[in-house]
């Protein structure tokens, strides 16, 4: 009798999309970027609740910046906007859009920020207030002008295989 060895590999992946919209039409779209996780993403709001384990998190925002890429270990958003104190965008509901894909979409009103800014990344994050930290996960796109006029209109999924 032989023994057959079961493989079973999993990832999870992060994908962000970012339409930014005037007059509710979109003259900017970054289209479908993968993204990093970070490893407080990976402990706290991947890991941790499966088990159930204390100090495990959720998704509640996202968060736009000017800066660069977010490293494995960042627990910010390089150059996040804080324009009127607080530019997160805070995530709607999440939602299964099939067996292996969970995501989240939000929007970022006009007139929140206060200038003209060329933003390049943006973040998922654990919580509302830009006072904290906790970034799940996040990327650069090309840089795309945001005007004080503009919405925002992110959707980020996490997808497992």
């Amino acid at each position: 009798m032989s023994k057959k060895t079961i493989s079973d590999k999993s990832a999870v992946k992060g994908f962000f999309r970012l339409n930014v919209k005037e007059d509710g039409k979109v003259v900017g779209d970054s289209g479908w970027i993968e993204n990093q996780i970070t490893n407080y993403g990976y402990e706290t709001a991947i890991v941790g609740p499966v088990g159930a384990i204390a100090g495990s998190t959720r998704v509640t925002a996202f968060a736009l910046g000017t800066g660069t890429v977010v490293a494995s270990n960042s627990s910010a958003l390089p150059g996040e906007l804080t324009d009127a104190t607080n530019c997160r965008i805070s995530a709607l509901t999440p939602t299964a859009v099939s067996s292996k894909t969970l995501r989240f979409v939000g929007s970022l009103n006009s007139n929140i920020v206060t200038a003209t800014r060329a933003i390049a990344n943006i973040g998922l994050f654990a919580a509302s207030a830009y006072t904290s930290g906790s970034c799940i996960a996040g990327n650069t796109y090309t840089t795309s002008t945001l005007a004080t006029n503009q919405t925002v209109d992110a959707t980020y999924e996490l997808r497992f295989a």
